[in-house]
Order: C-alpha cells, then structure tokens, then sequence
C-alpha cells in the first residue's frame, strides 16, 4: 500500500467519530447529463435505498436532508444504477456529479472522510491493519473493513482489526455488524454442524436443507446478476455431472432480486440441482445466516451436515470431491 501521508492521518484522527443527525449542507452541480433529479440514498448492508430527491434547477442541486453523519450514502441520477459513494459529513460539501463512467469523474469537496476513502482505493497491496492503525477514529476504517475486508478475514481476524479501531467508531453500524458477522463465523468453522434453513424452490415449494443431505452436499451461494458466479458455473455443473451419482449434492441459494432473473440464471447456465431463494438480494435470511458477505461462496456438507470445507472454487472443488468420493489423494 502506498503510505497515507502522516500529516493527513493525524489530521483524520483528531476528528471525532460520532454520529449524529444533522442537517446536510449539500450542494453541486450536475454535467454530462440531463438528468431532472439527484436522489440521496442511504447504504446499508451493501445496497442503497433513496431517501430525498432534489429538483436540478441551471445545472445546480442542494440537500438539506436530517441525516446521521459522518456516514457513507449515494448519490444518483437514476435509482436503478450504482451511485456515487460519497462519506457525508456535517460541514458543507460540495460535489460535481458526472455520471460518466459509474460516477469516476465526479468530484468531492469538504469531507475529508471522502479524501481518505479515495486515497485508500487509489492504494495498492493494502494492509488493513495499517491501515485502520493510520486512521483508528476515521468511519471510512471501520467502513472498508465491513465492506472490503469481512469475507476475506477469519472471525478472529475481523475480531483483532475491530480492536484497532476507536472506541468513538465501536457502537456505528458497520462494527456492530461486523461483531455479529464473527461470531456467526465462528459457529460456522470447518468441523462444526452446518445451521438448517428452509427456503422456497422456484415454484414457490418449501426446501428443507436437512432433507437434502446425500452423501457431501454443496451449498451454494450465487445470484444471476454476479459475473463470477456465472464464470464458475460451469466447473459446478462438471462436478456435478462427474460425482453426483457418486453421492454429490447441491442445493444453491441465490441472491437475485428478480425472479425471472433468477430462473434464466439457472436455465442459461444449465443449473440441474435444488435451487431455493427469498429474492431480498443482501437481505437474504440464508446469506445472513451463513455469513455470506461476498459471492459466489460455498460450504460443503457431509450426510450429518458437519461442515468439511469452505469455499471450494474451480480445481479445489474437484480435487476435494474426488478425495472424499473416490478414496483418492
């Protein structure tokens, strides 16, 4: 990671994080569109929900929406697409919103949460703990570690990093669900007993888990929309095809929003095994039951559901079965 300048470190750890409702003082200009509206959208849980709208009069916009801050939101000229994700914070802030190119030309000024958070994704090879120990009591720490660095730490991991941060950042949203995400974790290590779940089939049938369980059952976390899922569909569909006669099962939860995604997700892609989902997209009850932050993700179950391994991908998938079904090394 290129090093964070001291002076500006220092200077984000002399600001206090401590979120309160304020008034935004909110203002830009709009270009490379004609766009009528800017919408504010709150983040939680890796989507973004609108929460204002602001009439653009000559090219101009402001906000003076009651928000808590400082916080990470988005900025959009169209729901239906990813904003921009700004850190707002009580001073004024002022932003040129171009939509180009997923928001990349947009500019920021007045929230030095929002200098940090660009810093850091300009930054390369980034140690996480340096990081946050650079910057202990910005939101934007305790943020990327909820956003970026949940799915690739281990619970104690995510419980080490989390006792860098200051006890200013220790009650926001993004520790207190980073907290509850390891422990989840931890009840969910190679060894232990996989938690049981029903979801509906896609016509609307109850599937029991545990009623499934035949032989070494992969359960399997992807969504139709997701460019790695659909890349590493096809080593599945090989796997199954080669040991499930040998005693390899699926039953895969997806994280679609829209049904009829969904189901031609699972016929383009050939998909011949149990498939169940809620369609709530991050919101989804076996996703936050397993602790599933990023996707594709899999667990792989023995006939008693104790868990065997954990995110088996491309040749892993392979080599594994065949050491588990075939007796071989």
């Amino acid at each position: 990671m290129k090093k964070i300048l001291l002076g500006f470190a220092l200077f984000l750890g002399a600001f206090q994080i401590q979120a309160q409702e304020n008034n935004l003082q909110l203002k830009g200009t709009v270009v490379d569109t004609v766009a009528q509206y800017v919408y504010l959208q709150k983040f939680h849980n890796k989507m973004f929900t609108t929460i204002d709208s602001a009439k653009v009069k000559d090219g101009n916009f402001s906000f003076k929406t009651k928000v808590k801050t400082p916080e990470l939101y988005g900025l959009s000229v169209n729901t239906q697409s990813s904003p921009l994700y700004i850190f707002l914070e009580k001073d004024p802030i002022t932003v040129k919103l171009s939509p180009k190119k997923y928001y990349t030309a947009s500019v920021v000024e007045g929230s030095a949460s929002q200098d940090l958070f660009e810093t850091y994704k300009k930054s390369k090879d980034v140690e996480i703990s340096k990081f946050i120990t650079e910057n202990p009591k910005s939101i934007v720490s305790a943020y990327v570690l909820y956003r970026n660095w949940s799915y690739r730490l281990t619970p104690e991991q995510i419980t080490q990093n989390i006792a860098l941060l200051d006890k200013s950042l220790q009650n926001t949203t993004y520790v207190k669900e980073l907290k509850e995400l390891a422990i989840v974790l931890d009840g969910l290590a190679v060894g232990k007993k996989a938690p049981d779940f029903t979801a509906n089939d896609p016509d609307g049938k109850p599937v029991r888990l545990y009623d499934n369980l035949k032989g070494y059952t992969l359960v399997d976390f992807w969504a139709s929309w997701c460019g790695p899922c659909r890349k590493e569909n096809p080593n599945i569909v090989a796997a199954y095809k080669e040991f499930h006669d040998k005693g390899f099962n699926i039953v895969a939860i997806s994280l679609d929003k829209k049904k009829e995604n969904w189901i031609k997700g699972i016929k383009d892609d050939n998909l011949t095994w149990t498939q169940v989902s809620d369609l709530l997209f991050w919101n989804s009850a076996v996703a936050k039951l397993y602790g599933v932050r990023a996707i594709p993700g899999n667990y792989l179950i023995d006939s008693k559901g104790i868990i065997v391994a954990k995110n088996l991908h491309g040749e892993e998938l392979q080599s594994t079965l065949k050491r588990l079904l075939e007796n071989k090394i």
